[in-house]
């Protein structure tokens, strides 16, 4: 059975958490935490890599070990050093970890100052008051387990954009060597590019659907058939994924692709529209009584109701039927828009790769330059670079830039936003620099008020040039912090700075909606990857979506300017600084 990228990196990960629970070597448990992220974030399928006799050990941070793990997780699904750890702990232990600030560490005290071993008993300890009492913990963190558990015993399980479509690709690929079979369509929240996919719906266009459904309920990952029609099946993946199936005569399939790539609300304002013209919508067409009038094309469903075609990811009903209606759709921004990424790490904090290999890879992704933003000193963990380090990578820049073609490398920084507002690096080191990102990397739990000023004040300096995602969510992981954003729009339009959407999967932040605020005030929005290896300027597509998703063009897009262009936009926010 396959086994994909995202099934690598969470045997990694599920490794990493158990040696850390264990009290293991932390170097030992970073090594496994680095390798999860490059693989399961590696823009190319591991098997794919193996099958075709590629040295695993080019995937950044991979070693020999590591690519032997691989090799086994590849062949089997799971590896001997992953069975051995499970095996030491009890099974439900690793649950734990999947409660929102629940890392290895205190999940290890949990069990051994309490016993805890399940998610009941640990939600039982927290309503008698018991976790509160244990070192590291306190009250506050006590209500929010209880919060959490409560969110995760009431919420379906959703995958990452970038998850799903490790699992969706090679389903729809399968589908489409089917007989007989026309046309294979994702839809759904999918199509949709929704930062996060439930239930996968795929279309299937073909004359007779037996052969399709058979050969979709026998996919080798399925796991689970929960039900097998005529024109209608589901199933469960082995990851937990639910995919529903349907097939549709061809002349239906533009009716069918409206239909199940939704969203609900979108359709409902469509079947009145089609209800207003005495004509009845569905998944099979469009008919005035009897006769079908549309249904082979999207466009011909649209047309039928007097719109234009509506991109899918704007069908969430936030004015996109209305603008459809009177010719104001917004060309939406493509990946092929951007000539820059304004945002990424080299080997020298926490990335993989050396200032070079980033270069190319940038330029081999077709973009014409790349600003190498490394973390400053307070984020120790990722090596942050102090004042004489960057100022070597400064001078190491211009010295690459005298030798590259077809690229040029600006001089930045991602600089921590300190809890006052203030930034982790001096003036004299900040002016050297052709664009400053500023990120807040701590103290995510300050009030709405004091983080809203904290942002400002930081947007304040002479040297801000973007925000780095906004937001500082990590789905799944941990949750925005609370600021105002509507308030640090309108404070980067005045100060004459910009904000980040960054296209890391486990990001995307900004929100959709975010970037609807953004454009409405008139504030550009820079598109980056964040990418910490060569591999990763694929996150740009991602980033992409989400910015498609709040109805972004071109022009709205800070990176899509010539770098003739982007230097006085750079420039001017020294300009618009007010003194600090």
């Amino acid at each position: 059975m396959p086994v994909h990228n995202a099934d690598i990196g969470a045997a990694f990960t599920e490794i990493a958490d158990l040696l850390e629970i264990q009290g293991e070597n932390p170097f030992r448990v970073r090594a496994y935490r680095n390798a999860a992220r490059s693989v399961g974030e590696l823009g190319r399928s591991v098997q794919t890599m193996i099958s075709q006799g590629e040295d695993l050990k080019g995937i950044p941070g991979i070693g020999d070990d590591l690519a032997a793990k691989i090799q086994e997780i590849a062949a089997s699904g799971t590896c001997t050093l992953l069975q051995r750890l499970r095996k030491a702990l009890p099974p439900a232990v690793t649950e734990l970890l999947q409660i929102p600030g629940l890392g290895p560490k205190r999940v290890r005290a949990l069990h051994e100052a309490l016993d805890i071993q399940t998610l009941e008993e640990l939600d039982h300890a927290a309503r008698q008051g018991r976790i509160r009492l244990l070192p590291g913990f306190g009250e506050k963190t006590e209500e929010h387990i209880i919060e959490s558990i409560e969110a995760r015993l009431n919420k379906s399980r959703r995958f990452r954009l970038a998850v799903a479509e490790q699992y969706a690709e090679p389903l729809l690929e399968y589908l489409r060597a089917v007989p007989g079979v026309e046309a294979v369509l994702a839809a759904g929240s999918f199509r949709r590019m929704r930062d996060t996919v439930g239930d996968l719906d795929v279309l299937v266009a073909a004359r007779d659907s037996a052969e399709a459904t058979r050969r979709f309920t026998h996919y080798d990952e399925v796991k689970t058939v929960l039900a097998s029609g005529e024109t209608r099946s589901s199933v469960v993946l082995r990851c937990g994924m639910q995919v529903d199936l349907r097939v549709v005569a061809p002349e239906s399939i533009g009716a069918a692709l409206v239909y199940f790539t939704g969203s609900k609300a979108h359709n409902i304002a469509l079947r009145r529209m089609a209800q207003a013209r005495g004509l009845k919508m569905n998944e099979y067409g469009v008919f005035r009584g009897a006769q079908r009038i549309a249904g082979e094309t999207e466009e011909s469903v649209y047309q039928s109701v007097g719109l234009v075609w509506v991109p899918p990811e704007l069908r969430e009903d936030r004015g996109e039927v209305e603008a459809a209606h009177t010719g104001h759709l917004p060309t939406l921004i493509e990946l092929g828009d951007l000539r820059g990424d304004l945002h990424a790490h080299t080997k020298a904090t926490d990335g993989h790769d050396s200032l070079r290999d980033m270069a190319l890879a940038a330029r081999q992704s077709g973009l014409s330059y790349l600003a190498i933003t490394e973390h400053s000193q307070q984020l120790a963990m990722a090596h942050g670079l102090d004042t004489v380090r960057l100022a070597k990578q400064i001078d190491e820049i211009d010295r690459l830039n005298a030798q590259l073609e077809g690229i040029t490398l600006l001089k930045g920084i991602e600089v921590d936003i300190l809890e006052d507002g203030s930034l982790d690096l001096p003036d004299s080191i900040l002016a050297r620099l052709d664009i400053v990102v500023g990120a807040i990397h701590s103290h995510f739990d300050l009030s709405r008020a004091r983080q809203t000023e904290r942002v400002l004040r930081a947007m304040d300096h002479p040297y801000f040039s973007i925000l780095a995602h906004p937001t500082g969510r990590l789905m799944g992981e941990r949750e925005p912090y609370d600021i105002d954003l509507q308030q640090v729009i309108r404070k980067a339009r005045t100060r004459g700075c910009y904000l980040e959407l960054n296209g890391h999967p486990e990001r995307l932040d900004l929100l959709d909606t975010h970037c609807q605020m953004a454009k409405a005030e008139g504030v550009l929005v820079s598109i980056n990857s964040d990418a910490h290896s060569r591999l990763e300027f694929g996150n740009l597509r991602y980033g992409i979506g989400q910015a498609r998703r709040g109805w972004l063009e071109k022009a709205d897009v800070l990176n899509t300017r010539s770098l003739a262009e982007l230097r006085p936009l750079l420039a001017r926010t020294l300009c618009a600084a007010e003194p600090t």
